[in-house]
């Protein structure tokens, strides 16, 4: 497990520090759903109707899609490849190591991108956007974090009632 990425621990720039936190949530997110029982994944136990897997699935494409398809302005073929009938979806063939194999690599090309690239820097006019001036990286990376915390911690409270594990 990666420690949590403490303010007081020296970091060498501010892309450091994004990227370390990224890298915390994202493994922390897999942690949980690798020590969730095999049924608990396709189950919901909330009302909005999302599973652990499908959670999972997710992040992975807003990554895509805030790196990628938006900083990047790359054409890319399923932006919302985690969605059907505007809702997130995960298949019966798509499996646990498989989505967590798709997050990890996701993640290893947003760090390829980030230290490739100043934080100041515009992302590429695109449809990611939605007609409005895109944002530079470290808006997006910003973006990015507050978008895994909030997941983890609605993914503690699942984990929780399934009985896995709890807190951070």
């Amino acid at each position: 497990m990666i420690p949590f990425p403490e303010p007081t621990s020296p970091a060498g720039s501010r892309a450091e520090v994004f990227l370390r936190y990224l890298d915390y949530f994202r493994e922390s997110t897999v942690a949980k759903v690798s020590a969730m029982a095999e049924p608990e994944l396709r189950r919901s136990r909330l009302p909005s109707g999302w599973t652990p897997l499908e959670l999972l699935k997710h992040l992975r494409h807003v990554e895509l899609r805030w790196i990628e398809w938006g900083f990047q302005g790359r054409d890319v073929a399923e932006p919302w490849g985690d969605r059907h009938e505007d809702r997130w979806y995960v298949a019966p063939d798509e499996t646990r190591a498989d989505l967590v194999a798709a997050l990890r690599a996701q993640g290893a090309h947003t760090t390829e991108v980030v230290t490739a690239h100043d934080l100041a820097e515009i992302g590429a006019p695109g449809p990611r956007w939605n007609g409005a001036d895109p944002a530079s990286l470290e808006r997006v990376l910003f973006h990015l974090v507050q978008e895994y915390a909030r997941h983890l911690g609605h993914l503690d409270v699942v984990a929780e009632l399934a009985g896995g594990p709890t807190g951070e």
